[in-house]
């Protein structure tokens, strides 16, 4: 497993994030600890996760692949609404960081968080 801290510390300086299945306008592949970080700055701004649980582990050492199943809880910053999502994702690990996050979630909840596209 990764080592423990802020959860940007845990990626490796050149890691891949790549969004297989997400919302229009985001970006399908980041690379590198600083470029993911920046991508997730202004998260705050539009969703606040309250919590996130339902957590399901799936750790092949032998690999280095941790496959991690988890759901989401929050709210839209701008309107209140509710907001909760269901994520897969799968890392790659190598000298306990992350070197490789493959992401899955589904994007009609963001819509109807989000109110996207308009009705």
């Amino acid at each position: 497993m990764a080592g423990p801290g802020h959860f940007f510390n845990l990626l490796a300086e050149n890691v891949v994030f790549e969004y297989v299945i997400t919302v229009p306008g985001y970006p399908r592949r980041v690379e590198g600890r600083a470029a993911v970080a920046e991508l997730y700055r202004p998260y705050g701004q539009v969703l606040v996760l309250d919590r996130c649980y339902d957590l399901a582990v799936h750790h092949d050492p032998a690999q280095g692949t941790v496959v991690l199943e988890y759901a989401s809880e929050g709210k839209v910053v701008a309107t209140g609404a509710p907001y909760g999502n269901r994520y897969i994702s799968v890392l790659t690990l190598r000298d306990r960081e992350v070197v490789h996050w493959r992401d899955y979630l589904d994007p009609v909840a963001v819509f109807d968080a989000l109110g996207w596209p308009a009705r």
